[in-house]
């Protein structure tokens, strides 16, 4: 990801498509047999889950620096 500031609605927007991602993931790998089919799936259901995990923390840090200590972000 490029390390350029994005605001809270592209964050927004990144976390949504990771979260797509994730559920066609699943779906693929409930329709894979065999162990190369699985090990890729869950080599890539691994790195959106890293990816969407990085995201949920990078808009929190921005939420926290736009609105001060203490609020939360419910998003």
């Amino acid at each position: 990801m490029a390390d350029r500031l994005l605001t809270i609605a592209e964050i927004d927007e990144r976390i949504a498509v990771a979260r797509d991602n994730l559920r066609d993931l699943i779906e693929q790998a409930a329709a894979y047999s065999g162990a190369a089919g699985e090990d890729l799936i869950s080599n890539r259901i691994a790195k959106q889950e890293t990816e969407l995990e990085h995201l949920m923390r990078l808009r929190d840090q921005l939420y926290g620096a736009i609105h001060g200590p203490g609020v939360e972000n419910f998003g």
